[in-house]
């Protein structure tokens, strides 16, 4: 069994508020989703406006 497991920290300069941040991560995470068929999260940072912190696992 092959686990893999990343960290992707992202800095989102136009996000002007949360809502604006929760709008690009929730596009962001179905596209990495339905692309590579992995789990996704955002793990850390979900009060600041301007950076999110998203977890991406997969087993095989």
């Amino acid at each position: 069994m092959i686990i893999g497991v990343s960290q992707i920290t992202l800095h989102l300069p136009d996000s002007q508020s949360l809502k604006d941040k929760r709008q690009i991560i929730k596009s962001v995470m179905a596209r990495i989703r339905n692309r590579f068929e992995v789990a996704i999260a955002e793990v850390e940072e979900q009060n600041l406006w301007q950076i999110a912190v998203l977890g991406v696992s997969c087993v095989s």
